[in-house]
């Protein structure tokens, strides 16, 4: 049964359905075995489909990757990325030679602009033990103003990122990773500066609620515009206005109203995304975001002729070596450790 707060409970898949400004949101989750010297699995990789392996077997997967998992170079243009990092690491290289390792926490909020190549790989950095990872990598549009902006590569790490949290009447914790957007006094790190999020007024929000079990909290109320949906990711109870929601399934809230949601049956965790929509007609084919098909064909043109910069890398799965720290080495020389 629906009420009118809450609408479109659906399960979700490997790529979560999402709406204007978002394009969708991919939720990884592998259980990753010991590395060996090569930052890959040490086991076989018989019988998987190399270049796409996407199907779950073992508990992971190497999806693009031939012999470290991950995704090798690839272009971009028109649209942003926000790589959340639960658990594991992410080595990031990119045409315009910006370098990275994060995780743990930390996300990467990447403008692709006018077009760049970047690579994602996940470095199997531990070879006595399992090597977990978890992310959320969110697709985040751009307007057609701004498809065209110079590309940006920022970080914003664990340490940065505030946590807001509230006990409810009964002593029961919650708490709000505020990764794009305010709750209460506590706002989130600028998000790269040509971002729809970089104007408040679009009331983007990305956060990752965890509820204690038995807990209650109430998600306040946004103006009557946002588009508001609510990813139930991780637990097994979880009521929202009255209504279960079962684990592993979204739904779209009223934002104009507050709503109660309450957790049983364990810890449970949410990702909420909302803002203003765009409101722009979205073509995409591939890796491009356009306004329309001309310049989808622009971008293949582009990208054919000047290969977005090229490739600056000795490999296009390249990662960074095992000691190497989490990091961030941008265009401009600059560079940032943790």
């Amino acid at each position: 049964m629906y009420n009118k707060l809450i609408t479109n409970i659906k399960p979700l898949g490997f790529t979560w359905e999402t709406r204007d400004p978002f394009l969708f949101c991919v939720h990884h989750q592998d259980d990753y075995p010991a590395g060996n010297g090569a930052l890959g699995p040490a086991a076989s990789l018989d019988g998987r489909n190399l270049g796409q392996d996407f199907t779950t077997r073992d508990g992971w997967r190497m999806y693009h990757g031939k012999k470290i998992p991950g995704f090798p170079a690839h272009p971009h243009r028109g649209f942003e990325t926000v790589t959340v990092v639960l658990d594991g690491f992410v080595d990031h290289s990119d045409s315009h030679g910006a370098a990275g390792r994060y995780g743990n926490g930390d996300v990467q909020w990447m403008t692709a602009g006018s077009g760049l190549q970047h690579s994602e790989m996940f470095p199997l950095l531990n070879e006595n033990k399992g090597n977990p990872l978890e992310l959320f990598q969110i697709w985040l549009n751009l307007p057609g103003a701004r498809k065209f902006v110079e590309p940006h590569f920022a970080m914003l790490w664990a340490e940065n990122i505030p946590v807001w949290s509230e006990k409810d009447m009964n002593g029961k914790l919650t708490e709000v990773t505020v990764i794009a957007g305010k709750l209460g006094d506590v706002s989130a790190p600028p998000p790269a500066p040509d971002s729809w999020a970089a104007d408040t007024g679009n009331e983007v929000a990305i956060w990752i609620i965890k509820l204690e079990a038995g807990g209650t909290w109430t998600i306040p109320e946004a103006s009557p515009e946002v588009n508001r949906s609510l990813y139930f990711y991780r637990g097994h109870k979880l009521k929202i206005a009255g209504i279960e929601l079962p684990g592993y399934h979204s739904v779209d809230l009223l934002a104009e109203e507050p709503v109660i949601i309450e957790s049983g049956g364990g810890n449970s965790y949410l990702l909420l995304l909302q803002s203003k929509p765009v409101n722009e007609p979205v073509v995409q084919h591939g890796p491009f975001v356009m306004n329309n098909a001309e310049e989808i064909s622009q971008a293949f043109h582009d990208y054919r002729t000047t290969w977005f910069g090229g490739w600056p890398w000795p490999d296009y799965d390249n990662v960074h070596g095992r000691v190497k720290g989490r990091f961030a080495r941008y265009s401009d020389g600059r560079e940032e450790t943790r």
